[in-house]
C-alpha cells in the first residue's frame, strides 16, 4: 500500500471519528497513518538497497528493475516529505490562530 492510499485509507475514518457526538480515539488515527506512511518508505528504501546489491552481486537482478526498485524509493521519500512539510506548515498556521 502506499502513503498516498493510506491517507486516503484514513481521511473517511478520520472524520467519521470527528463527527457530531464522537469520542475520541486513544492511539489511533493520525499516529497509526504515520506510522505506515514511516514504515512504507522505509519498506521501499529496503527493497531498493537489496535490490542494488543483488545486481552489484550479479545474482539475475534487472538493471531496470534496479532502477524502477531505486526511482520508487525515491519518489515515496519526496512525497513524504512534502506531506511533513504541509503538517508542519497547517501545524504553524494553527499555533498563529488567536482565539
Amino acid at each position: 500500500m502506499s502513503m498516498l492510499e493510506a491517507v486516503r485509507l484514513a481521511a473517511p475514518a478520520a472524520a467519521a471519528a470527528t463527527g457530531p457526538g464522537a469520542s475520541p480515539r486513544t492511539g489511533g488515527g493520525f499516529e497509526e497513518v504515520l506510522a505506515r506512511a514511516i514504515r512504507q518508505v522505509e519498506n521501499f528504501r529496503l527493497e531498493a538497497d537489496q535490490k542494488v546489491e543483488r545486481f552489484l552481486a550479479g545474482e539475475g537482478e534487472d538493471l531496470h528493475s534496479v532502477a524502477l526498485a531505486t526511482q520508487q524509493a525515491e519518489l515515496a521519500f519526496e512525497l513524504f516529505l512534502q506531506v511533513r512539510n504541509k503538517v508542519v506548515q497547517a501545524y504553524q498556521e494553527v499555533m498563529r490562530m488567536q482565539v
